[in-house]
């Protein structure tokens, strides 16, 4: 078979990034990205920049060695704008890649991770909608006994980037983050519970549902019976959907989401609520905190995982040590 011509390793994972320098700094910012280990493709445009003005520079960077780099630059009073590449053809980069500590795939932008959970502690209304959907698909497969329904709440509810908020909010040591945080889950909640509590209200009147219902369909009591296990699957969750966002792993979000019974203990707990099944609310409002406290845990503890060994891998390569810590790499495919 002949050989392809295309044939190479697409290994590299990379950010390009946009520099906005002020003028007087641009020279201590140049000597600090041409010493940097995983950095390439290097380019400076002296005064094209307009508001604010500066220097452009552009550059392409390992993603496992970004963060010391954006640090700097942020200390700096630089602007910067960063990228996701999705293909890069470049021999240069494959060499930056290598010279960069660790790997790619493990590395953390801390920056990216504190912009994204920061976006998910607003509460918007986007955020309220499909709570409150996904909450009332949960109470109707709740009262019908319908499992795919069920799922399918799961997969909507929109709490999870929230829940990281907090974990990454206990790692940084934000209370702000933290207490934005609560109040987007409690809020949220709060209004898809409240939604879903009406029409279920409104369905006893018409003579739609009754409290017979909560006690015919054994497909949906495990919402009702919190256990151990309930939190060793939360703590579970919690670790894959915080590597799943560090990772950029976004399908894998989906697994954590259908593993959680959040939703549907919201779900539960509003329609038995409308019903006067106490006994179900209470067990049902413990599922939820349950399930919430489990992934915040779990959560925590990953990401101080992560930070612990992104921390070791930059002591053990200094940003001033170019070209050391370079990776053996696999032997090409055949």
């Amino acid at each position: 078979m002949p050989d392809c011509p295309f044939r190479r390793e697409y290994c590299v994972l990379v950010l390009h990034l946009r520099v906005i320098s002020p003028r007087e700094h641009t020279d201590a910012a140049v000597a600090l990205l041409r010493q940097s280990p995983g950095l390439t493709n290097l380019v400076v445009l002296p005064g094209v920049a307009q508001e604010p003005p500066g220097d452009l520079l552009m550059f392409d960077l390992a993603r496992e060695a970004a963060n010391e780099v954006i640090e700097h630059l942020t200390k700096l009073g630089m602007s910067i704008a960063v990228e996701n590449v999705d293909l890069m053809l470049s021999d240069a980069a494959d060499r930056a890649e290598q010279e960069a500590p660790g790997q790619g795939e493990d590395a953390v932008v801390w920056e990216e991770l504190a912009q994204r959970v920061d976006d998910d502690t607003r509460i918007t209304w986007a955020f309220l909608t499909f709570l409150a959907i996904a909450t009332q698909i949960a109470g109707i497969g709740v009262v019908v006994g319908s499992p795919i329904l069920i799922v399918g709440a799961m997969v909507l509810g929109p709490e999870f980037g929230a829940i990281a908020a907090i974990s990454f909010g206990l790692l940084r040591r934000r209370p702000h983050l933290i207490a934005r945080a609560v109040r987007a889950l409690a809020v949220g909640f709060a209004v898809a519970m409240a939604i879903t509590f009406a029409c279920a209200l409104v369905s006893t009147w018409l003579g739609w549902i009754d409290a017979t219902m909560l006690d015919s369909h054994p497909e949906v009591e495990f919402i009702v019976k919190p256990d151990k296990w309930s939190f060793i699957v939360a703590l579970l969750a919690g670790t894959a959907g915080v590597l799943s966002i560090t990772a950029g792993k976004s399908s894998a979000l989906v697994g954590v989401f259908i593993s959680v019974t959040t939703v549907p203990a919201a779900g539960y707990a509003s329609v038995a609520l409308a019903l006067g099944a106490w006994g179900d609310v209470g067990a049902s409002a413990l599922q939820l905190a349950v399930n919430i406290l489990g992934m915040i845990v779990a959560g925590t503890l990953t990401l101080l995982t992560q930070h612990y060994l992104g921390a070791r891998y930059h002591r053990a390569v200094p940003l001033t040590h170019r070209g050391r810590g370079r990776r053996e790499q696999p032997p090409p495919f055949d």
